[in-house]
């Protein structure tokens, strides 16, 4: 589990074209530290495996599902991205809970400036709008943020200084593609509240049976 609080923004090294995947290699020397074959390491926003680590850099697999249906499919060498690793127990969960599951990619439609901070405005999958709420958590590749406006087909947020610094998102443009993942105690809540089907007999909870009153009085024991 994440808590879309990046730790460090790193760098794609190469990618090598394995036909039905690619394997990335990654510059980080703060989340590979300590690092372990098999640790999981989000990149932005995507949940993704250390195969090898060396220097400061490592390298992941990704699935053509996985690069279809997220942003990593647009890295190239070079390209900047969002790095962090998973909570250990006890830490602090200083963003909300993040899976490191990306649920549809956005795109950036434009940026606002001001003076201390930036608005921008990314478009959201209309199978997704449902899960958005004002004032509501998302993660955008794999940024924890706070929703400002939910739309049906977009949502804003707005960037501090310290998130424009040191994630993709201060460098982010219009049309760029971005992962978004919806937060996921709004799916489990939608799920239970049987929307889409309703409750099965199966799910539903057994009758309580009471005991039916006796009618026949005992025998009277012999005194």
């Amino acid at each position: 589990m994440f808590t879309g609080i990046v730790e460090e923004l790193g760098e794609v090294t190469a990618i090598e074209n394995l036909g039905d995947s690619s394997r990335f290699r990654l510059r980080g020397p703060a989340v590979t530290e300590n690092a372990k074959h098999g640790d999981s390491i989000a990149v932005n926003g995507v949940c993704l495996t250390v195969v090898d680590f060396e220097d400061g850099e490592f390298t992941a697999d990704v699935m053509a599902e996985t690069l279809n249906r997220s942003s990593l499919g647009a890295l190239a060498t070079g390209s900047r991205v969002n790095l962090e690793r998973p909570v250990a127990v006890g830490g602090r969960l200083g963003g909300h809970i993040v899976q490191g599951h990306v649920d549809g990619t956005g795109t950036v439609v434009e940026r606002t400036p001001s003076e201390h901070w930036e608005l921008v405005r990314i478009s959201l999958p209309a199978a997704l709008s449902r899960y958005v709420v004002e004032k509501g958590s998302i993660t955008v590749d794999g940024v924890s943020l706070t929703v400002v406006d939910a739309g049906p087909d977009y949502f804003t947020i707005s960037l501090i200084p310290t998130t424009l610094a040191l994630t993709t998102l201060g460098i982010k443009g219009p049309g760029d593609p971005v992962n978004l993942e919806v937060d996921v105690l709004a799916k489990y809540v939608e799920r239970l509240l049987g929307a889409g089907g309703g409750t099965t007999d199966k799910a539903r909870p057994a009758e309580r049976t009471e005991p039916t009153q006796q009618t026949e009085q005992p025998e009277e024991l012999d005194r």
